[in-house]
């Protein structure tokens, strides 16, 4: 059984006890440890296997013996059990908007609805108008819900909503009401993925804002038009929310709809400790020994009032901020300004758009101080790889632009497959004549964990492999991750002082932002890299930060923050002296 499998029946069973009314704080613990499971550091599956959870925060008792059962058995009995209540269909209705366990429960008792099919046949033939609870209104959203659902898969990356998004907000702040504008949730705390789009506004004419928000250019549908709350599909399938509240609320709105759930019920229980109740609006006392309620006017006014240093939103996903905040530890992370120059990019040497003078101009307009050319070695011969006196070629070419610019520098790189037994598509004398070497694994995706984990191991344990490219092959919403074991990776990496890259693509985001944190504390170097075969693409260096701050990574934790001066006389050191 893998880590996603034991976490989605996790999340089952908090369904399952929600259409049982069952106890909420229950449920909520089943939901909790679903993330823990995704979120774990380590090999959860072998550890649970090996009964050796105990201490994990997040993990009782109850629930490590259910891991336990699922990593020796690849099943749970109470799972099993539970679900054997209700038929399979009724878990689809949960993806529908306006449908909560309460409202699902309705409909199997009245209506015996089993299915989303189910479900849709029964507003054709408007049976669901008169059933208690529901209006021909609320038929008519969930016919148009489920429309919906069949025509969008409803999951979009992080790279394709972004200039959506900042498009949405520009609109927004040039309305003369509105006083301050926000993009919230998972897009703001830097998710790979997100499922819709939550904007906030302070203003004070709230009826005005969501009627301007609703007239915007690329909506597609309004599903919602209310005095304070708005919802749209946008032209590319995806739903945004906007919620309209006044400046005093603005900042208690902006943290509770930037989450996650999780972080903010950490936040809550600190609240109550002090006899505050924390909500979407304000402070409120509920307690008669309660402390006095603190002037809060932005956001981090919230954090300190309950002792805590300001979490920045890309940590908030309850994986220890708040601990680190309450101890003031919490590291200074990574900026977007604090990058000088970046590796893995590519020419039209092989199968990128732009060449090697196009590549270095953009870059510089980018403000960079240097850039890595990482062109395909001749194995990936689909990306017209180079064969050694192609690269020896690009080499000398990269030489001779340098002698012409002190101030800019080309580092003369390639991006070389990893072999099935992994060996390299160079020899190390070959390699041994560039500045730097990014190792990927191209092909052969099928290979066990144990396999693929051995093949990138002995490539690492070159001398001359400086980073490891796209560590795990995926390509978000397309293919999915080859088999790795990410714990041995980090571990090699850290012994034999190999960079991991940090492929900022919005196709791959890999290293998963997951694995940073451990990866950081290991003492291995990131390398933020766009993997760009256009000039344009490296902008995606924008998204690299945004995603090693999630991961938690500093400034000096980043290679590329290093001035020109430093990384190359960095390069310059045998691998084993870095």
């Amino acid at each position: 059984m893998s880590r996603e499998e034991m976490a989605t029946i996790l999340e089952e069973i908090a369904l399952l006890l929600e259409l049982k009314d069952e106890n909420p704080f229950k449920t909520k613990a089943y939901r909790a440890g679903a993330e823990t499971v995704r979120s774990f550091p380590d090999d959860i599956v072998a550890l649970a296997a090996a009964n050796e959870l105990k201490g994990v925060k997040g993990i009782g008792e109850a629930l490590r013996d259910k891991l336990h059962e699922m990593a020796t058995t690849g099943t749970l009995a109470f799972h099993t059990n539970l679900r054997a209540e209700f038929p399979s269909g009724l878990f689809e209705l949960f993806e529908l908007q306006g449908l909560g366990a309460k409202k699902i429960k309705t409909l199997h008792r009245d209506l015996s609805i089993t299915s989303i099919a189910d479900l849709k046949q029964a507003c054709i033939e408007n049976r669901i108008a008169g059933t208690p609870g529901f209006g021909e209104k609320t038929q008519k959203n969930l016919l148009e819900a489920i429309t919906h659902r069949e025509s969008h898969v409803g999951i979009f990356r992080l790279g394709t909503v972004a200039h959506v998004v900042e498009d949405l907000l520009q609109q927004l702040r040039e309305h003369p009401d509105a006083l301050r504008v926000a993009a919230c949730g998972s897009y703001r705390r830097a998710k790979e993925t997100v499922h819709d789009i939550d904007l906030l506004v302070a203003t004070a004419a709230p009826a005005e804002l969501t009627a301007y928000f609703t007239s915007l250019h690329g909506i597609q549908k309004v599903l919602a038009h209310g005095e304070t709350k708005a919802s749209v599909i946008l032209d590319n399938g995806l739903q945004c929310d906007l919620r309209a509240v006044s400046n005093t609320q603005f900042p208690f709105a902006l943290q509770y709809f930037s989450g996650s759930k999780e972080h903010n019920v950490a936040l809550r229980q600190l609240a109550l400790r002090k006899g505050w109740s924390l909500n979407e609006y304000d402070f409120t006392q509920v307690r008669d020994d309660a402390a006095p309620l603190p002037n809060v006017h932005e956001e981090k006014d919230i954090y300190q009032a309950l002792g805590l240093q300001f979490i920045e939103p890309e940590l908030r996903e309850n994986l220890g901020e708040i601990e680190a905040a309450q101890e003031g530890t919490l590291p200074r992370l990574v900026e977007w300004s604090n990058l000088r120059g970046t590796f893995h990019n590519h020419t039209t040497e092989s199968d990128g758009k732009n060449s090697l003078e196009e590549m270095a101009a953009a870059a510089q307009e980018l403000g960079l101080q240097y850039l890595g050319i990482a062109d395909h070695s001749k194995s990936s011969f689909q990306a017209r790889g180079l064969h050694e006196d192609r690269l020896l070629q690009q080499v000398a070419l990269i030489r001779e632009l340098n002698a012409h610019d002190k101030n800019f520098k080309i580092f003369a790189g390639s991006e070389v497959d990893i072999l099935k037994d992994g060996t390299l598509d160079y020899s190390d004398d070959l390699l041994s004549q560039l500045d730097y070497c990014v190792a990927s694994v191209h092909n052969l995706f099928s290979l066990s964990e144990e396999d693929m984990t051995k093949r990138i191991i002995r490539a690492m344990e070159n001398e001359h492999v400086t980073m490891l490219g796209h560590l795990t092959g995926r390509l978000l919403l397309k293919r999915e991750s080859y088999a790795v074991n990410h714990s041995k990776i980090i571990d090699c990496a850290a012994e034999t002082r190999t960079v991991i890259e940090l492929n900022c693509n919005p196709m791959r985001l890999d290293m998963d932002w997951r694995w940073w944190h451990r990866a950081r504390d290991k003492g291995v170097l990131c390398s933020i890299n766009p993997d760009a075969h256009a000039t344009a693409q490296l902008q995606f260096l924008h998204f690299g930060a945004r995603l090693a701050r999630k991961g938690w990574l500093r400034r000096d934790d980043v290679i590329n923050t290093f001035s020109l001066e430093k990384i190359t006389a960095w390069l310059q050191q045998p691998k084993a002296q870095r």
